[in-house]
Order: C-alpha cells, then sequence, then structure tokens
C-alpha cells in the first residue's frame, strides 16, 4: 500500500479548545490529533475538502498517510500515521475530529480489512438459497505497505447449507490473521418457509351490528311497557281484593 500524501497545518494555542474548534470548521478545516511512538501528540487542522475527497476514493479501505506538517509555509516536521478515529456529528454526519497514530514503515501493525465478496454462489442464483455474510471485517496484521485495500472472497461454488471459514480465506503474502480460523466468514442457507395463517371459521363471522330503533318502534316499544305495567298493577289489585 502507498502512502497518500496530505499537507496540514499545525494548531496555534489560540485554535485549540471546544469554541476554538468550532471557529476552524466554519473555516473549512478539521481539527485533529496525531499521538503515538516516542513523541508528543501534535494538534493539527486539515482541510476539509482535501481530506474528504481522499476518504471517498479510498471509502472502505485502511489508509496510509503521509501527513506533511506546516507552520503557514514552513514544514515543520512529516509523519506516516494511520487513521484510527473519526467523531462524526449525530445529527448533521459532519465531521468533527480526526485522531491519527504515528506508524513505522518498518513494523508490523494490526488492522481491520474489509472482506469483500466475488461472483455470484451457484446456491443462491440456481436454487433460491440465501446469501448470509456473518464476518464484514477481518483483523490482520502486516507490515504497512502490505495492507490490502480488501480481502477478497470466490462465493462462487458455495450451494445450500455451505459456507467459507476464516482458514479457508487466501490471505496476500505477509499478511496473517489472529482471527478465530473456525469463524464463519460467510454461508448460503435455505429459503425460510412462509408460515400459513390459519384462520378460523369464527373468525369470518361478521360482527353482529346493533342497529338504533327508529321512531315509531321506541313509541311501540314504550306502549308495550305501558300495557304491561298496567297488567301487572290490575293483577296486584285483584290479589289484594281476595285477600
Amino acid at each position: 500500500m502507498e502512502e497518500i500524501k496530505l499537507d496540514v497545518q499545525v494548531r496555534t494555542a489560540k485554535e485549540i479548545g471546544t469554541g476554538k474548534s468550532k471557529g476552524l470548521r466554519n473555516n473549512r478545516f478539521v481539527p485533529a490529533v496525531v499521538y503515538g511512538g516516542t513523541q508528543k501528540p501534535t494538534t493539527i487542522k486539515l482541510n476539509q475538502r482535501d481530506y474528504g475527497q481522499i476518504m471517498r476514493k479510498h471509502k472502505g479501505e485502511t489508509v496510509l498517510f503521509h501527513l506533511n506538517v506546516f507552520e503557514g509555509d514552513k514544514k515543520l516536521k512529516d509523519y506516516t500515521v494511520i487513521l484510527k478515529e473519526e467523531q462524526i456529528h449525530p445529527v448533521t454526519d459532519d465531521l468533527m475530529h480526526v485522531d491519527f497514530k504515528r506508524i513505522s514503515l518498518k513494523e508490523e501493525i494490526e488492522v481491520k480489512v474489509h472482506i469483500a465478496l466475488k461472483g455470484d454462489a451457484v446456491g443462491v442464483k440456481k436454487d433460491g438459497g440465501v446469501l448470509e455474510q456473518i464476518l464484514w471485517e477481518l483483523d490482520i496484521i502486516c507490515l504497512p505497505t502490505n495492507i490490502p485495500k480488501s480481502i477478497d472472497v470466490d462465493i462462487s461454488p458455495l450451494h445450500i447449507g455451505q459456507s467459507i471459514h476464516v482458514k479457508e480465506l487466501i490471505l496476500p503474502q505477509g499478511v496473517k490473521t489472529k482471527h478465530d480460523p473456525e469463524s464463519v466468514v460467510v454461508a448460503v442457507v435455505a429459503p425460510k418457509a412462509e408460515e400459513e395463517v390459519v384462520v378460523e371459521g369464527d373468525a369470518l363471522t361478521e360482527p353482529e351490528v346493533l342497529k338504533e330503533k327508529k321512531p315509531e318502534e321506541k313509541a311501540d316499544a314504550k306502549k308495550g311497557e305501558v300495557k304491561e305495567a298496567k297488567k301487572g298493577e290490575a293483577k296486584e289489585e285483584g290479589k289484594a281484593e281476595k285477600k
């Protein structure tokens, strides 16, 4: 992997702090820090546009930077670094801060590399199976110059019920991994059967609709109630007379 050159400016004391960082971002700079190794951390600022173009071009890759640190027009130092962390605003998705880590080109480092699936699995294409990717990144160990853009995995031969494990991956020369060799990277599984929805006969019965009685029906019902009440009173009176 080649180093990508990026010119940055050292931050002055007046440009360090939460409030100052906001001012930098308003001027299209991104506050950043370089740490690691035997040297003290270096506070810098990046040109937002330059950094963004590099990261878009190498999206999904581990980027190796060669930082040229300037103070105005004067070059102070240069570092070989890798991106350690980006802080993104949770609402606006704006880049808030970047952390870089100094490294040596002569010492192995451990990084995460994207796993790229290649081809169409026969179990999916011909048999209607479902492709499930379990592992999306692989932890690798190598010299910085040997970091691959991705770990490519050919899934074409996979039938339903077959999978590819970490131990079956073909790693580039000079690259190794500490990852569990038995971990599944990708598999082709049978499609899930659709569940039948059983509808009970009663469930299809339309609910009874209670309609409000018409005014004339209400009147007839009221008359009936009065008649029944009078009959009841007459019976009670008859019983009383007999006694």
